[in-house]
């Protein structure tokens, strides 16, 4: 199995940050396609027209997110990879750190640049 780390820094608070991952509309507003998000513990999720898909297993308002993530490609038996989202607020800016791990063989390079091109390049 493979991982992959990487974050951003943005102008926003840590609460405005999780709030729009979570959010359908936001969420789809920030990558261009259509997302379903949701705050409940366990809801299911998806985004980029359904290209990825899991369900929220650990939120923790403003500070964490952790969810099941899968996409169209993975192999119908492998398990689902783990994504965790953490915020670090300071100075009214927002340090984003996505840790994305159970990723499968030759899966993390290629996902840290969807990543990097799909959610943190602006459009």
């Amino acid at each position: 199995m493979e991982s992959l780390k990487t974050s951003i820094t943005l102008p926003v608070s840590a609460e405005k940050l999780y709030k729009a991952w979570l959010s359908s509309k936001e969420h789809s507003l920030f990558t261009g396609a259509e997302a379903k998000a949701s705050s409940k513990l366990n809801a299911k999720h998806s985004s980029w027209d359904g290209y990825i898909w899991g369900k929220n297993l650990e939120l923790k308002a403003g500070k964490k997110i952790v969810q099941s993530w899968r996409t169209s490609e993975f192999p119908e038996d492998a398990p689902d990879s783990i994504l965790e989202i953490t915020f670090e607020e300071k100075a009214g800016k927002t340090k984003l750190n996505l840790y994305h791990h159970n990723l499968q063989k030759g899966d993390a390079k290629k996902y840290k640049k969807g990543w990097n091109d799909f959610y943190f390049s602006p459009s």
